[in-house]
Order: structure tokens, then C-alpha cells, then sequence
């Protein structure tokens, strides 16, 4: 792993699962981030919600952004892993036992449907939905005995960020097991309610414009904070990279 921008990834696609198994096997429970644009703006602005990210397995890079500004920082080549990709990685290899958190009724209806082609034991796997409410609010202990009842080894959890990175760390001490991956927008893109940005597009490192046809008025103030904030980021990285004080030096 490598700590870049206050967050701690995993790049390499065959790494992050091999994680993610030593994680299921070693029967403890904890999270794994999808750290994308909004996270990393988070994390910058809000020191709590950086310790948040930082008690994680680790982070995933869901942004396509992130590995050019570490060509341009450091001259180092690194590739995203996106939460889309993962999930359907993982929900397709049938090797997980998993349960699936977050969204309304109808959301979960259709994911378990569409997601059904790929694997055909998700059937018969919990698809939990939550009120709506503060993540301070969740009943947590109620949560986790609904969650151990199904002893799954993967749950995946919907709600945003940056809710569902603060519901998972809540969620935590009171599981005994199971592997906690915050996805986001990703319920709603496999079952069907929002249309994914064009492939075209997001191979041009495009995929917020989607984003932001798809669901303009919570896209585009995210969007807002996003850019109001890479500056900053971005020279805070790079006084971490000349600073011989560096915590966190990157591996070639």
C-alpha cells in the first residue's frame, strides 16, 4: 500500500482483492474505502472525517484524477480500481457470502435482479434497506445482529460519502465479522435508477459530467468542493514530497 494525499490505497487491482481475502479469512471484521474526487476533498477538508479513511483496511482509487497527479508529482504510473469494478469483480466470482446495505426497497429489488446474472446466489443473500437518518442516529447493535444472523463475508454498503465511511467505522465494533466496501452510487448504477456516465466518456477521465447530467443539483455542488479544493491538495502533496520529514515517501 501507499499513502498519497493523506489517504492510504491499494492500486494494484490483484493486490486489493488478495487483501480483501486475507481480510474474510481472518474473520475480524472491518472496511475497505472507494476513496473517489469527493472523498479526497474530504479528507482534506475535515480532519475527522481523515481519521475516518484512516482506520480502513485501505482505500481503492476510484479516481481516474488521482494517477495524474502522481505522474506529474512523482513520475510513478498507477492505475484506478473503481467501486463499479469491483463490485461487480467480486459479486461475480462467487466466492463471498455477502450481504447488501443501503438504498430504498425498489433500488435493492432491482439490483438483486439485474446482479442475479452474474451470480444466482445473491437470490438468496440479505438486501437491507435503511431508513433514512443522521449516521448518528442508525441503531448499530440492531444493525449487526441483523448483519451476524447471515454471518456474510462482504457487505456492501450504499449510502454516500461521506455517510457510509462514517456508518461503517459505527458499524464496526459492534460486528464480528465480515469485510464492510463503501460504494456509493454504484446500487443505483447496477439496478438500473441511474444511468453510469458512457464508457467513451470515461476513458476520457470524463465520467463527473455524467454524473452531473444524471444528477445535477447534488453533482454539481460536489463538483464545486471538488475543484474549490485541488489546489490546495495538490501543493500540500507537494510539500510532502520535498519535505525530508516525509511520512510517507512513494514507492518507485
Amino acid at each position: 500500500m501507499e499513502t498519497f494525499f493523506n489517504i492510504r490505497y491499494e492500486f494494484d487491482r490483484e493486490a486489493v482483492l488478495h487483501r480483501i481475502q486475507e481480510a474474510v479469512d481472518c474473520g475480524s471484521p472491518g472496511y475497505v474505502c472507494v476513496a473517489d474526487g469527493n472523498i479526497l476533498a474530504l479528507v482534506h477538508r475535515d480532519p475527522v472525517y481523515r481519521q475516518t479513511i484512516a482506520e480502513s483496511l485501505f482505500s481503492i482509487c476510484d479516481s481516474s484524477w488521482v494517477p495524474v497527479f502522481l505522474r506529474c508529482l512523482y513520475g510513478i504510473d498507477r492505475s484506478p480500481y473503481c467501486g463499479a469494478q469491483i463490485f461487480q469483480d467480486l459479486v461475480s466470482s462467487r466466492r463471498f457470502s455477502m450481504a447488501f446495505v443501503g438504498a430504498q426497497a425498489d433500488v435493492l429489488a432491482d439490483l438483486r435482479a439485474n446482479i442475479a446474472a452474474w451470480n444466482p446466489d445473491v437470490v438468496d443473500m440479505p438486501f437491507i434497506e435503511l431508513p433514512f437518518r443522521r449516521v448518528e442516529d442508525f441503531d448499530y447493535p440492531a444493525i449487526a445482529r441483523q448483519l451476524d444472523a447471515a454471518q456474510p463475508d462482504l457487505v456492501w454498503v450504499a449510502l454516500g460519502a461521506p455517510k457510509q465511511e462514517r456508518f461503517m467505522q459505527r458499524l464496526r465494533p459492534h460486528l464480528h465479522r465480515g469485510v464492510m466496501i463503501g460504494v456509493g452510487a454504484v446500487f443505483n448504477f447496477y439496478s438500473g435508477h441511474v444511468r453510469r456516465a458512457p464508457a467513451w466518456l470515461r476513458a476520457l477521465r470524463l465520467e463527473f459530467l455524467g454524473r452531473i447530467v444524471a444528477e445535477p443539483r447534488k453533482q454539481l455542488a460536489r463538483c464545486a468542493v471538488i475543484l474549490s479544493s485541488l489546489p490546495a491538495i495538490v501543493r500540500e502533496e507537494q510539500r510532502r514530497k520535498i519535505s525530508p520529514n516525509n511520512a510517507y515517501p512513494p514507492h518507485a
